[in-house]
């Protein structure tokens, strides 16, 4: 559950709770709350606020993964899909977007502006094997470029993976890189 909270938003609840009770207590005239309120209570709203500026939100699953593909899931998927999916569907702190590194790595990344931005994550079933899309927003970075990196994309999420890029279907300046277990 944690992994799908706000550290920020939480941070903020609870040193609002906490700074509120320390005004009531100083209206109150209790020293000890109010010192609490005070001493506790700002520093903590101020590093939900922190956290909540430097937040990256979780990636969302489009649509819902069903039973028998998280089943198949947990038979095929490597460590490192297993990781992928895991990170991107937390919130991140201190990171620019998700992927970032990995992106700057395969060549795709050449600036902060250029890079792009993971939108969307599928776990599908493709000819028996498990299959995580990641579909990317990418209007400066075109398919020729994404076609290109497939193989350095296929030795960087490790072996037993296969990768496959496509265009989406129906929205323009979208890319799908469908990593499918091997084998």
């Amino acid at each position: 559950m944690l992994p799908r909270t706000s550290l920020g938003s939480l941070g903020i609840i609870v040193g609002l709770i906490i700074t509120i009770g320390g005004f009531i207590a100083y209206g109150l005239d209790y020293a000890t709350l109010n010192l609490i309120g005070f001493f506790y209570g700002i520093p903590i709203l101020l590093g939900g606020m922190a956290l909540k500026a430097a937040e990256l939100k979780p990636v969302p699953i489009e649509p819902p993964t069903p039973d028998d593909i998280v089943a198949l899931r947990e038979k095929q998927a490597t460590d490192t899909l297993n990781q992928v999916r895991k990170d991107v569907c937390r919130y991140r702190y201190g990171q620019s977007a998700h992927l970032d590194t990995a992106l700057e790595f395969l060549g795709l990344s050449p600036t902060d502006e250029e890079r792009p931005e993971l939108s969307q994550l599928r776990e599908e079933n493709r000819n028996g094997a498990y299959t995580l899309v990641l579909v990317f927003y990418s209007p400066l970075i075109k398919m020729e470029t994404w076609q290109k990196k497939q193989p350095k994309m296929e030795t960087f999420f490790g072996p037993g993976v296969s990768v496959d890029i496509t265009e989406h279907p129906t929205y323009e300046d979208v890319v799908e890189a469908a990593l499918m277990v091997a084998g």
